[in-house]
């Protein structure tokens, strides 16, 4: 009786290890599998009709096409684009949720919002800058503003009556505008609307306010139906999206504040999986097909790695708690 248990038992044993080393030798492990082995999702802070929307979905493209999965992107608008922007920071560092953001969410927020998930760069993983978007001014064409220095003449004479739609409070077309506000010692009222460019857009089609500050990508097409006119852009020179516009800064108002563009994902990626995420995106910035689609639509490329990403967002903070001093003083 003893010596039968004792043998079904060592047959049992043989059994387990047998099916054990089965499934190590011949199944497939989910660890061993190369990245990226599913679909990636890419986050988009804004609302969709705005001037990020075409920027992220063709970065998305593009990194299908690269990676060859699936690129799902996800529009999570709010909280002056802190919402989406806080779902990527905070999800599993695995490379399979990315995003793009902007210096005004990474650099301005941490000054305003104790509340959100990052403070500086230390606390994300910046993959690659893509673009620079110059703010621009926009009315509309039966405005009886035909230039910059006609709209300024009726902020002076007309101070905080003058309302600009901005696309969320104290994002960049917010800031671009309390920026000449300190500058030219005037004060244009900001109207800021949650769902992005697009809203603010539709604002001023609507004559719900005087002006709006945007991008081209968002603007550019009501301007060639002739419904908007641009009269300014916030550039040192002529901004060869809009050339008609008046450059801010020849017209004596040094504000030059863009909309810089990266793309991040949370901190503690596998070192293996974030060089080639990081690669893989400065090769797409860097590519023919991505500098064509950037001067369709009025952007300036500038693509850079993730130690200049952090550094320049770390100038950003500079010129953003100096211009928060300023907004301050003013309440």
């Amino acid at each position: 009786m003893f010596i039968e248990t004792k043998r079904r038992s060592i047959f049992f044993i043989l059994i387990f290890f047998i099916a054990t080393l089965g499934t190590t030798l011949f199944a497939p492990s989910a660890q061993a599998q190369p990245y990226p082995n599913r679909d990636i999702t890419f986050i988009v802070p804004y609302g969709p009709g705005g001037s990020t929307d075409p920027i992220s979905r063709q970065f998305a493209s593009q990194l299908e096409q690269a990676l060859k999965v699936s690129v799902n992107v996800e529009n999570k608008p709010g909280g002056s684009a802190t919402i989406g922007t806080a779902v990527v920071i905070r999800a599993k560092p695995d490379g399979y949720t990315l995003g793009l953001t902007s210096n005004s969410v990474l650099a301005y927020q941490p000054l305003v919002n104790k509340a959100i998930a990052w403070k500086g760069p230390e606390d994300y993983q910046s993959i690659v800058k893509l673009v620079d978007i110059p703010t621009i001014i926009a009315v509309r064409t039966d405005s009886p503003w035909h230039t910059f220095e006609d709209f300024m003449d009726a902020v002076r004479k007309n101070p905080g009556k003058i309302r600009a739609a901005v696309s969320g409070y104290r994002t960049i077309p917010d800031l671009a505008i309390q920026e000449l506000n300190k500058i030219a010692q005037v004060k244009i009222a900001t109207i800021p609307f949650t769902g992005g460019g697009g809203e603010a857009l539709v604002a001023l089609l609507g004559g719900r306010v005087e002006a709006s500050t945007g991008y081209a990508p968002t603007m550019l097409p009501h301007v060639q139906a002739g419904k908007i006119r641009v009269i300014a852009s916030f550039t040192k020179d002529k901004y060869f999206a809009f050339p008609q516009a008046t450059s801010v800064v020849q017209a004596g108002y040094n504000v030059t504040l863009p909309a810089s563009y990266s793309v991040v994902a949370p901190k503690g990626m596998p070192s293996e999986i974030k060089d080639k995420i990081v690669a893989t995106s400065l090769a797409i910035g860097n590519s023919p097909e991505f500098a064509q689609f950037a001067e369709k639509h009025g952007l300036i490329l500038d693509v850079k790695g993730p130690k200049q990403t952090d550094e320049e967002m770390n100038e950003y903070t500079k010129i953003f708690r100096e211009l928060i001093i300023f907004m301050d003083q003013k309440k």
